[in-house]
């Protein structure tokens, strides 16, 4: 059975900063591309950041670019998204996401697997 775990999610003020944690389980992690989502209160699940399998290929919204990063670390299951420079308009449930495809899809809907997700609130 494949587990997402998030965690680190929280309050902080705005240009501040979080760094978010998604541990898998039940699944070869090191063969799946791994991707952060975010859904505000009234919106649509959006596309935040993607990292490819081997760690060589990244791709970020353009809303996030040059404030968060990606990163995984395959000998311990786990994805990362560090956030700086947080802005109010941050604030919404982030989701960790991993699919089986080698390409990267910013669409839900090409995502095979969803954590239960983590809050980031960011007050001005």
């Amino acid at each position: 059975q494949v587990q997402l775990v998030e965690s680190g999610g929280g309050s902080v003020q705005a240009g501040g900063s979080l760094r978010l944690s998604c541990a898998a389980s039940g699944l070869t992690f090191s063969h799946y591309t791994m991707a952060w989502f975010r859904q505000a209160s009234g919106k649509e699940r959006e596309f935040v950041a993607a990292m490819s399998w081997s760690s060589g290929y990244t791709n970020y919204a353009g809303s996030v670019k040059g404030r968060f990063t990606i990163s995984r670390d395959n000998t311990e299951n786990t994805v990362y998204l560090q956030m700086s420079s947080l802005k109010p308009e941050d604030t919404a449930v982030y989701y960790c996401a991993a699919s089986a495809r080698q390409a990267i899809f910013t669409s839900p809907d090409r995502w095979d697997y969803w954590g239960q997700g983590t809050q980031v609130t960011v007050s001005s």
